[in-house]
């Protein structure tokens, strides 16, 4: 039942928020000796802006422990036995925790990489089709927002054939990262958005 641990669950969302609120394009880039991703580019501390200054490998660092963040609570979710609404939930936490992170004054970033991570844990075959699509479109257009807001919403409709238990958290996440992503599609409907 939903609410058959409410003190795990409350713990799991509480620790998802936090892990979600430590960005780690920032120390990455502070590694690496690369100037804070705040400051470039969209301003946005994710992987796309640690790319443009840094390459690669430190992107796919950033990429990877911003996914992860987003991963482990929900799969100590699952293996604690909580509900598919229950690890929607905490995924939610794990994602709003980095747009509005606690320890950055509530400015994050886009959560792309997190929800990715979390939608790995929790609807892997929906979370792989967004995946391959913002590859193609990337592969096509080379701009990260317009990949990852086409993604992002075409989750709901996948997750609605393939795993529809995970509709709810799929449709939430389309309208959290569509909104968080509102300049970039100014800037897209104005043809100024950069590409990689």
């Amino acid at each position: 039942m939903f609410l058959s641990d409410p003190v795990i669950t409350v713990l799991l969302c509480m620790c998802a928020y936090l892990g979600g609120s430590v960005l780690f394009a920032l120390p990455v880039c502070k590694i690496w000796g690369l100037p804070d991703p705040r400051a470039q580019g969209s301003g946005n501390p994710g992987a796309t802006n640690v790319y443009r200054t840094g390459g690669w490998r430190p992107a796919l660092i950033t990429l990877t422990l911003d996914a992860a963040k987003g991963w482990l609570p929900v799969w100590l979710a699952y293996n604690a036995g909580l509900s598919a609404l229950t690890q929607a939930m905490v995924a939610l936490f794990a994602v709003t925790g980095h747009m509005i992170p606690v320890f950055y004054r509530f400015k994050g970033g886009k959560g792309v990489a997190t929800a990715l991570g979390a939608g790995l844990a929790l609807a892997p075959v929906t979370t792989a089709s967004m995946a391959t699509l913002w590859l193609l479109v990337i592969w096509r257009w080379r701009i990260s927002a317009l990949a990852s807001v086409i993604a992002i919403v075409s989750g709901p409709l996948i997750s609605a054939f393939i795993e529809p238990e995970t509709l709810p958290m799929f449709g939430l996440l389309a309208i959290l990262v569509v909104v968080r992503h509102r300049n970039n599609l100014i800037r897209l409907a104005q043809g100024r958005e950069t590409s990689l």
